[in-house]
């Protein structure tokens, strides 16, 4: 699927330094205008090669270490909020912090595809407080944090604003950008790539399967000790500041791998009942998709993204506290339940690359002929 090729064409992200949901976003926004320029505030193509024949411009923060990206959304602020890209007719930024700042003109075009208003001035801020995540250096992030969340939140509000049109990537989304922004938008799931993601009927299916960056908010531990509780199965698949404290937590039932190549995450999913997905208010989740996706049915919290995509009793199940307790009895209630795998992973063709590109291209011819 191709762009106008009239239009002159620009594509924003917040940073590109990794592989993540938000990468994903920007990928297929790429592919659709494949001769736009990306620009960014700093690029590590080590660190991500999937732009390695884009367009990718970065400026005067490229030149600062990438260590230390997590201190520097002021300087982000700064440095989006003087992008001047009026000469485009056509600007696509993808943000879930402060790309959305950038300047156009009123000649230009401007829709911006949300990821979350900015977690650390908004939603996540208590938590983003009580672990910065920095280490030796939390003591200096919570100062910083502190001491810019007021200003910076009137920054990001006014940020919001420049934007002509917004998008959400789910309905809890949407609702935090009207709680936060006073701003309607509409929902466009991101893309999930459910074709590497296969059923396979003949697998054996024993155990339980959690995988994700292992931060606090993730709760990975009430997976951990539920089954711990339980002497169940369980496989635990990343990696993160919360590593060590999972393994001190976890009995011997309890598997970790630190990561898994996609053909080694396809078996996994393919193997185990159920997909645990405890995050604290995820704003959408694309993991438990891709489980869907070889028909595994999800176990998850019941707040945020998951509504979006999780029916009770069809392809998965809710909690609905987040406690160890909770998440055991849903564990139990599983096993009474019999889920249709075919009908699990046909169910996520709604989320597949392809409905998210013609959703973003209607949505965009649409705008630029009104």
């Amino acid at each position: 699927m191709k762009g106008n090729k009239e239009l002159k064409v620009a594509l924003v992200c917040d940073w590109l330094t990794g592989i993540g949901g938000a990468e994903r976003v920007l990928l297929e926004l790429h592919h659709i205008y494949p001769d736009a320029p990306i620009y960014t505030s700093q690029y590590n193509p080590s660190g991500i090669d999937w732009f390695k024949n884009a367009d990718v411009r970065t400026g005067w923060m490229q030149k600062i270490p990438k260590g230390l990206k997590k201190f520097l959304p002021v300087l982000r602020a700064i440095y989006f909020s003087n992008l001047n890209l009026s000469e485009y007719d056509l600007v696509i930024s993808a943000s879930g912090a402060e790309a959305k700042g950038i300047k156009t003109s009123k000649g230009t075009t401007h829709i911006s595809y949300i990821h979350s208003p900015t977690h650390y001035y908004w939603s996540r801020y208590e938590e983003y407080i009580k672990h910065p995540g920095f280490g030796a250096f939390d003591w200096l992030a919570r100062i910083g944090l502190k001491i810019f969340v007021g200003p910076m939140r009137n920054w990001d509000k006014k940020a919001a604003m420049r934007p002509d049109y917004l998008i959400a990537n789910s309905t809890h989304t949407k609702a935090m950008i009207k709680k936060y922004y006073d701003r309607d938008s509409i929902v466009i799931f991101p893309p999930v790539d459910i074709n590497n993601f296969k059923l396979n009927k003949l697998s054996k299916r024993a155990g339980f399967v959690v995988t994700g960056r292992q931060t606090p908010y993730k709760r990975i531990d009430l997976a951990v000790l539920a089954c711990t509780k339980l002497n169940l199965p369980l496989t635990v698949i990343g990696n993160g500041p919360e590593h060590n404290r999972l393994i001190d937590l976890a009995g011997s039932s309890v598997k970790f791998i630190d990561s898994a190549n996609n053909e080694e995450l396809v078996k996994i999913y393919q193997n185990s009942k159920a997909f645990i997905f405890p995050s604290d208010t995820e704003d959408f989740g694309i993991a438990p998709v891709e489980a869907m996706a070889t028909g595994t049915p999800v176990i998850s919290y019941n707040k945020g993204g998951p509504l979006d995509y999780i029916l009770e009793n069809k392809n998965g199940l809710f909690f609905d506290k987040l406690d160890t307790e909770s998440l055991i009895m849903s564990i139990k209630k599983f096993d009474q339940i019999k889920f249709d795998q075919e009908h699990i992973h046909e169910y996520v063709e709604k989320f597949s690359v392809k409905v998210f590109c013609q959703k973003i291209n209607d949505f965009i011819n649409a705008k630029l002929k009104s």
